[in-house]
């Protein structure tokens, strides 16, 4: 089994690695357009070799496409052109955009519309990880237009990376994401600027910062270059929740000015009952 991976940052270098030591891929290939990409693939031993997108593509099985969101709408279409035997997925965290840019094309059964739900807050080839995959979900979106004989190659890597799967249409995943995912990244981002802002003018602010600020503002490292498409493709999903968590924080605001801490720690109680779905 020969299987390409176009874009190998985290994503693609950790599903690169959970392939060939699983013993799925006898080769894997690197596609990257960064030079340095490339070259750090290579010196990690991410991937076997590095060829042009139409050589591997012809080269390959099964071609995973891992590149920033905004990408995918040109570029899976340009890849599924130059298909015939071969599947093609794509790992991105958006899918509504992307299953419609090919819901008409000929070879739209040749596609398995996926999202692995792993991640960390770096990128780029060095931040590849083992066991990056184990234990977690991966969704498969709108399975029913793709070929079977596609989705059981898909299912059978995703086994392979010992993840569990989870069905949703296109539409339905870019909602639950922006609950899940997106709105995370944006309140990281959000209280790293504001915490950054007051560090202007109180200098020693980060050495009272812990392990609680620490984890709420994990993701505020995260790449622009990723998230910006991201936010981009899901606003309106985005946006509904933006308005929805406003609310909340100005209904604590208005909870505290008033001096309502008893109802202020009944909402908080009710908020620790996300214990019982994250262990």
């Amino acid at each position: 089994m020969t299987v390409s991976i176009v874009g190998i940052g985290l994503i693609g270098g950790s599903m690169a690695l959970s392939l060939k030591e699983s013993g799925f891929a006898d080769l894997v290939v690197g596609v990257d357009k960064k030079m340095e990409h490339v070259v750090k693939a290579l010196e990690l031993h991410l991937v076997d070799k590095v060829l042009l997108l139409d050589d591997a593509i012809a080269q390959s099985d099964l071609i995973v496409l891992a590149t920033p969101v905004d990408t995918l709408t040109t570029l899976l279409p340009y890849v599924l052109d130059r298909v015939d035997r071969q599947v093609v997925i794509d790992v991105g965290s958006t899918k509504r955009p992307i299953v419609e840019a090919v819901r008409q094309h000929p070879k739209r059964g040749r596609f398995v519309a996926t999202h692995p739900m792993a991640g960390t807050e770096y990128s780029g080839p060095e931040a590849a990880v083992r066991g990056l995959f184990e234990g977690k979900f991966t969704v498969l979106c709108d399975a029913g237009d793709s070929d079977p004989d596609a989705v059981d190659l898909v299912r059978r890597m995703y086994e392979a990376m010992k993840m569990q799967f989870t069905e949703f249409d296109a539409v339905s995943h870019d909602v639950h994401t922006a609950y899940i995912s997106h709105i995370s990244h944006i309140c990281s981002f959000a209280l790293a600027l504001t915490t950054l802002e007051k560090e202007k003018e109180a200098d020693r602010i980060f050495e009272l910062a812990s392990t609680g600020f620490a984890s709420t503002v994990r993701l505020a490292k995260s790449s622009p270059e990723t998230w910006i498409p991201i936010f981009r493709q899901n606003q309106d999903n985005l946006l509904d929740v933006l308005d929805e968590y406003i609310n909340t924080l100005l209904k604590f605001k208005g909870l505290m000015l008033a001096g309502s801490y008893e109802r202020f720690g009944e909402y908080l109680q009710e908020a620790s009952d996300i214990r019982r779905i994250l262990k």
